[in-house]
């Protein structure tokens, strides 16, 4: 693990009987209060207390757990399946990076969506309900907008693929490996 990064962040300390304690409040803290900062754009770092080591990505991933195991999850077992599948994978950076960047261009478009709403209800921003509702009678197109765009993604992937292979081939084409006899 890696010591605390940003002295400016936010810092909460989890102590080793798991309770979190948040320095800027002189308070504990449980996970539904982290889970707030996150959804108020807080910037925080969660270190161990005994020893300074950063924790933060473990307590994001609790969240998520718990999000995961209650309410409509966001993935699917299969999906779960294969995001373990590239752990220790060739492609593990690629995929993590791939994803990133899907999800900044999915938050992106929700905030195109939002400016330009802002204008229907006397310049106020999408409300949960308001979404919710948006989301009922646009869900249709959305779907259709996110899946040319996964198709889009998709077929820049195959052909990066192909690409590399390509180099590869070309690469290592000029020394003279000997292929091995075909097995029966």
């Amino acid at each position: 693990m890696t010591k605390a990064k940003n002295s400016a962040d936010r810092l909460i300390k989890k102590y080793p009987n798991r309770r979190l304690y948040d320095t800027q409040t002189s308070s504990y803290i449980t996970l539904t209060d982290v889970k707030q900062l996150v959804l108020d754009n807080e910037e925080f770092t969660v270190v161990d207390a005994k020893n300074g080591d950063e924790l933060t990505r473990s307590i994001l991933l609790q969240i998520i757990l718990e999000e995961e195991s209650h309410g409509a999850p966001m993935f699917s077992s299969a999906a779960l399946s294969q995001i373990i599948r590239y752990y220790g994978h060739a492609m593990q950076g690629m995929m993590g990076s791939y994803l990133e960047k899907n999800i900044q261009t999915f938050i992106d478009i929700q905030n195109k969506l939002a400016e330009n709403s802002k204008g229907l209800y006397e310049g106020k921003p999408f409300s949960p309900e308001m979404w919710s509702q948006f989301m009922n009678v646009q869900g249709p197109m959305m779907q259709g907008m996110m899946s040319n765009y996964i198709e889009q993604s998709k077929n820049l992937f195959v052909q990066m693929q192909e690409q590399m292979q390509s180099q590869t081939k070309n690469m290592f084409g000029t020394f003279p490996f000997v292929n091995p006899p075909d097995q029966k």
